[in-house]
């Protein structure tokens, strides 16, 4: 078992698209149900595949709860799982017992881990030829078994009592999930040693208590349960579903939360792509939509995710000392966690996201530097000779050299010097026009000439 943006878009259009797209990805989920025959007796079937996790716990309880509106005969459930997280299996185990409708659990592949303590919950099992169910040790997130005699006795215990409830051996279902005793199983003849976990297939299933049916497919049970003439009601995960049980998959978060951290980065750093943009507005929201009709993330998840996205964008137009990021990165962070199952898990996929994306965007912004949003900040225009000006120069070539005023100096004035006129002004006192001067100082533009006529 596993623990488990062409046009710029500016920072307006940024948010309200963001916000508009977040919003809209919060689906009404209807249920998809195909009926056929005309019996006034229902079968409902539903599908139980894949990994057990938040949003097939949010699956089931919505089929469930439309099956029962239908006042069925008996409720098939379509097992092929290879288990998954504690808390969705109880979940879903206490909502199947619950029902006061007959349930078939039909395994048709593997019941394993939690997918035995569900099928368990059932209060018949039936199985395919080439099926098993089993081997329903704890074992954390990278898939080593748990030593904690606490929690084995606890998850023991419960495999033992969800036996019981519909009169199978409890001594299976602890071989099934127990690493540590040696247990002889009398119905398949053979001893289970230490170090192991049972796991059955479809005719030791059947040998031990633990299968009622073997049918190669539900047409065939439905025979065998002599429902063949029962009027069939498929209820199917929606389109959101099927899509939240992509996306809420660790590695697929991951990259979610890349894509809206590069992209958004990106755009706000390089606008003018447009590409990047969209593709960072629709990586978060394909997450928090994921996490939302899983049931784990609220309209608050998605609020603080925008709210942090609006104070990053302003850090980078109102000086805040670093406070508005620092709030912005927190309130952001706080959203991804919040929407997520299990904090640790949302904390290593934020963080490896964000790294992966830090090289990227500074890759990108590297490349192109100078379509940088600093660059509104900084004047790059050049005053070039070409385009009439002249820069300032120091005429320190001119130290020593003479000439003669051509006005008079009061102090100031304009005097040749060579054959080029220039701005002057005397070291104190006035020069007549004519007279000869000598250059005695240069300071940038500024030369200071004295009288050599007075001299």
């Amino acid at each position: 078992m596993r623990y488990f943006r062409g046009k710029p878009l500016g920072l307006a259009t940024l948010v309200l698209t963001a916000i508009m797209l977040l919003f809209s990805c919060i689906p009404f989920v209807s249920a998809q149900v195909k009926a056929e025959g005309s019996s006034v007796h229902n079968v409902i079937v539903l599908p139980l595949k894949g990994t057990v996790n938040p949003v097939m716990e949010s699956f089931l309880f919505r089929a469930l709860d439309e099956a029962e509106q239908l006042s069925p005969e008996a409720i098939i459930i379509e097992m092929d799982t290879p288990g998954g997280q504690l808390e969705s299996a109880g979940n879903i185990s206490q909502r199947i017992i619950s029902i006061p409708v007959r349930t078939i659990m039909f395994v048709e592949g593997n019941a394993a881990s939690a997918g035995s303590y569900l099928a368990l919950s059932a209060n018949e099992i039936a199985m395919t030829p080439g099926s098993a169910i089993g081997s329903a040790a704890l074992v954390d997130g990278a898939h080593n078994y748990v030593n904690d005699p606490k929690l084995v006795a606890m998850w023991v215990s419960k495999m033992k009592a969800v036996a019981q409830k519909n009169g199978r051996d409890p001594l299976v279902a602890q071989a099934m999930a127990d690493l540590q005793g040696a247990y002889e199983i009398k119905e398949l003849g053979r001893t289970i040693p230490s170090g192991e976990v049972l796991s059955l297939s479809s005719e030791d299933a059947r040998k031990a208590g633990y299968a009622e049916y073997v049918a190669s497919n539900t047409a065939d049970l439905l025979k065998q349960l002599k429902l063949d003439q029962a009027n069939l009601v498929q209820i199917e995960p929606s389109t959101s579903e099927q899509i939240a049980a992509f996306v809420v998959h660790p590695g697929i978060a991951t990259l979610l939360l890349f894509l809206g951290i590069a992209g958004v980065a990106i755009e706000l750093f390089v606008p003018g792509f447009g590409v990047p943009g969209i593709l960072g507005i629709a990586g978060f929201c394909l997450y928090f939509f994921g996490h939302y009709i899983a049931g784990l993330a609220g309209v608050e998840t998605i609020v603080l995710f925008i709210i942090g996205l609006i104070l990053l964008a302003l850090e980078l137009f109102i000086p805040s000392f670093g406070i508005l990021g620092i709030l912005g990165s927190l309130s952001l962070i706080t959203g991804v966690v919040r929407a997520a199952n299990d904090t640790a898990d949302a904390l290593m996929s934020l963080g490896i996201a964000f790294a992966a994306a830090l090289v990227v965007v500074i890759i990108v912004v590297r490349v192109f530097k100078h379509r940088g949003i600093w660059n509104k900040f900084i004047l790059r225009d050049s005053l070039t000779t070409d385009e009439g000006y002249v820069s300032n120069i120091n005429h320190t070539e001119l130290l020593g050299k003479t000439g003669r005023a051509l006005t008079t100096l009061r102090p100031s004035g304009t005097a040749l010097i060579g054959d080029i006129k220039y701005d002057v002004v005397t070291d104190g006192g006035f020069i007549s026009r004519d007279e000869e001067i000598e250059v005695v100082e240069v300071e940038g533009v500024r030369i200071v000439v004295r009288s050599l006529t007075k001299d």
